[in-house]
């Protein structure tokens, strides 16, 4: 009975005194409160249950979302949906777990708040729901960047990404009346350029017509008109309907040959 005993308590004490780290994790162990330099991946870690423990933290892209109020450059205050992805350095977690220890998406947060706070004060309301928001959330992060190497290094910030904008209601309405106003004047160009288009249009037409009455002004010399007044005389004598023609005796149809 006693060997069980004993058999149970040594199982119970190599359990306890391992760790299992799983994809996508990585382990340190700490021992008596100092953190170990080395850091353990998949596997599995053995440790001295009275001395030490092992913290496993995720290695994988991490998502922080909030919800604030930013400033903006004319003091308007604008809501938005924000997530900060990030993942920690493998080799560098120990230092990240000395120097913020194991709440660390606490001080990502604040140094976001600060960092959000100064670069969005820069921009107008209306540049946070244009093409300048993918230049505001660079900013920030390069902003966030500089804040946490001063504590800690590990943190690799991947994006901050700005959502669903809530612009104050005034300057909403504004934005689409503007946004309205250009597109109006975008349309009414278009007509101007076609109807500019039509009237070229009509005047290369008109030209071409009028040339085309010249040529055939200037090839109408006097023996054309003749035989052309000649073909018709004959078309006419043979058409079975009855007619009569009416000539000066020179010319068929009445046709001056003077002039």
């Amino acid at each position: 009975m006693r060997d069980v005993f004993m058999l149970s308590i040594a199982a119970m004490l190599l359990f306890s005194s391992c760790a299992v780290i799983r994809p996508g994790e990585a382990g340190v162990k700490q021992t008596l409160g100092k953190f170990d330099d080395q850091v353990a991946t998949e596997g599995t870690v053995f440790f001295n249950p009275f001395t030490s423990k092992v913290i496993k933290e995720s290695t994988q892209t991490n998502n922080i979302k909030l919800i604030l109020t930013l400033p903006s450059k004319e003091g308007l205050s604008v809501e938005s949906e924000i997530s900060i992805l990030y993942r920690l350095q493998r080799e560098k977690i120990p230092s990240v777990l000395q120097n913020l220890g194991r709440d660390y998406e606490s001080i990502i947060t604040s140094v976001f708040r600060s960092a959000s706070s100064d670069v969005c004060a820069k921009f107008y309301a209306k540049d946070m729901h244009s093409g300048m928001r993918s230049n505001i959330e660079e900013e920030i992060k390069v902003k966030m960047n500089e804040n946490l190497k001063k504590q800690a290094d590990g943190i690799e910030l991947i994006a901050v990404l700005m959502k669903s904008i809530q612009l104050p209601p005034g300057l909403a309405n504004s934005i689409e009346r503007k946004l309205q106003a250009e597109q109006d004047a975008m349309r009414m160009e278009f007509v101007i350029q076609q109807a500019k288009l039509e009237a070229n249009r009509k005047i290369i037409d008109a030209e071409g017509e009028r040339d085309a009455q010249k040529i055939l002004s200037e090839g109408l010399t006097e023996e054309i008109i003749k035989i052309r007044s000649i073909e018709a005389f004959n078309r006419l004598s043979t058409s079975p309907n009855t007619k009569i023609i009416l000539t000066d005796g020179k010319t068929p149809m009445l046709i001056d040959a003077n002039e």
